[in-house]
């Protein structure tokens, strides 16, 4: 009983010697805000300059500990959440009008019968069209609380009058995985864009739709993903293994502080080949999956090194809706690393790492990456990998920068990809839903012909951007090949994006060559 009163005791002697340390420590900054508001020449806002303050002094610790007012965090978590609420279209603004490129499935508008291709024109009576309008103001009139109603009034062609609609908003899903469909016969295919709150669940439906279509492979593809929620990355590799093995783990300043995160036995795809595709744009997340899949020997990780972010953060309120993310931990894969690159040079230098890589040859020459001895961890099967800057992948491919053009960079500058491909499809789409039912038959029947192609280069040339023989000659298979998969994007949805865009992505055409080899055995991988 007398320990406990002397630990009791200590515990509050603790707590008061971390009180008196606080107080000196803050005791400078309410003597400067003191002064400011008493003795500055001007008047000042201080709410400005507490939370200037603020993000100063949070870059000093590391790159993704950060300040964020209500607004900025009501925009950074939308995407992760899995939902909103609004009407349920995707939008485009082409020639100063807003354009329906898709309905949301189950959402609102198309419970109304609004298509692909209706321009909205007004919105509450008033006329949106031609007076400028951006993404950030159409969402602003068209999102609202869930149950409102918001009128509009839509130009459709064939119809000599405007359509109006009355649209009750409603929840929204906001999906993660952005294609699921077949490769081929055997091998499935998920992109996953993000790690949001549904990600778990999404991809559970994903998997379950590609076993009933013969799914005995699969590659879940993960470049350009830069993270997302723990527990949505812990859900997905569950689904690759059996029970009790760690899927990674985190741990802060003591030992104390390590958190397991292992798998159950609930998993739905233990058994076939898994290959994970990453490159220079998946962080976090990505890594925790590709980490976990690599070092367990669960399956094959292709493309080119992660981001390198192993950095754990939680979120702190402050009383008026604002907060701060603090990094509280680094998260570590089974073998135990820790793949987070350095950054004790500053903010600024974190994020050049990039360009540095590009600059030093690293995305096109494997021979270019060098690890330190120190950085030596090995996989359940005594594979050799490294840690403390991203997941290097089992199979290197370069990035391939053959039709690279400043003509074609010119034309992703000003967005001609996807203004002309919007136009396009909105004047031909009725004759192209006639000749071509689902993107199968238009991956095997559309061409982009010459006469395509010279009105796009019109296009172009309308933009200011000359025509450029040599460009072309250089990127012309690319602006083909971007201008169908496009296309298919307008016409049916993201997903078939994917399908035709994949059939040329040399990620994409490694893992499936790697399906039907020995590689899997050389490896000694479970599958």
């Amino acid at each position: 009983m007398r320990s406990i009163w002397i630990a009791f005791l200590l515990l509050i002697v603790n707590a008061a010697s971390a009180q008196r340390y606080a107080n000196k420590e803050t005791e400078k900054l309410d003597y400067l805000l003191y002064f400011l508001n008493n003795n500055y020449v001007d008047t000042i806002k201080t709410d400005e300059i507490v939370e200037e303050g603020i993000r100063a002094m949070l870059k000093k610790l590391d790159p993704h500990s950060i300040y964020m007012t209500r607004e900025e965090l009501r925009e950074m978590d939308e995407p992760l959440v899995g939902n909103f609420d609004g009407v349920g279209i995707q939008f485009n603004i082409l020639e100063d009008t807003i354009v329906v490129v898709n309905t949301i499935v189950g959402g609102p508008s198309e419970k109304l019968g609004i298509l692909a291709g209706d321009k909205i024109v007004k919105i509450e009576s008033e006329n949106v069209a031609g007076i400028k309008l951006k993404n950030k103001d159409v969402m602003t009139r068209l999102r609202g609380p869930r149950g409102t109603v918001v009128r509009v009034s839509i130009f459709r062609k064939g119809s000599k009058n405007l359509i109006d609609y009355s649209i009750t908003r409603d929840k929204i899903p906001l999906t993660s995985i952005d294609a699921t469909y077949m490769l081929n016969a055997e091998t499935g295919y998920v992109k996953l864009s993000r790690f949001s709150a549904t990600s778990g669940e999404e991809f559970v439906k994903s998997l379950d739709t590609l076993r009933d279509q013969g799914m005995k492979n699969l590659v879940l593809d993960l470049t350009g993903n830069g993270g997302g929620y723990l527990k949505a990355a812990t859900d997905i590799v569950d689904q690759f293994l059996g029970d009790k093995n760690i899927i990674v783990y985190t741990q802060g300043r003591t030992a104390a502080s390590r958190v397991d995160y292992t798998s159950t036995s609930s998993g739905l795809f233990e058994k076939g080949k898994l290959i994970v595709l990453i490159d220079e744009g998946s962080a976090s997340a990505s890594e925790i999956v590709s980490g976990a899949v690599q070092d367990l020997d669960r399956g094959l990780i292709i493309g080119r090194r992660s981001f390198g972010k192993g950095l754990v953060q939680n979120s702190f309120p402050f009383p008026d809706g604002s907060a701060m993310r603090l990094t509280t931990a680094r998260y570590y894969t089974p073998s135990g690393r820790c793949i987070q690159k350095p950054y004790e040079e500053g903010v600024d230098d974190y994020y050049d790492d990039l360009n540095k890589r590009f600059r030093h040859g690293e995305f096109t020459n494997k021979d270019s990456i060098h690890f330190a001895d120190s950085l030596k961890y090995y996989t359940a099967g005594k594979r050799l990998v490294y840690g403390g800057g991203g997941i290097m992948p089992d199979i290197f491919i370069p990035l391939d920068t053959t039709e690279n053009s400043k003509y074609l960079t010119d034309i992703y500058r000003k967005g001609i990809f996807n203004k002309f491909t919007l136009k396009y499809v909105d004047q031909h789409r009725v004759e192209l839903n006639s000749s071509y039912r689902n993107v199968k038959e238009f991956k095997a029947n559309f061409n982009v012909s010459e006469t395509l192609i010279e009105e796009f280069i019109a296009a172009a040339e309308a933009d200011d951007i000359k025509r450029d023989e040599e460009g072309l000659k250089t990127s012309g298979n690319f602006i083909r090949r971007q201008l169908k998969a496009l296309m298919a994007n307008q016409l049916w949805g993201v997903s078939e994006f994917y399908q035709v865009i994949n059939d040329n992505n040399p990620i994409v055409q490694e893992a499936l060559r790697q399906m039907n080899s020995d590689g899997f055995k050389k490896l000694k991988l479970r599958y």
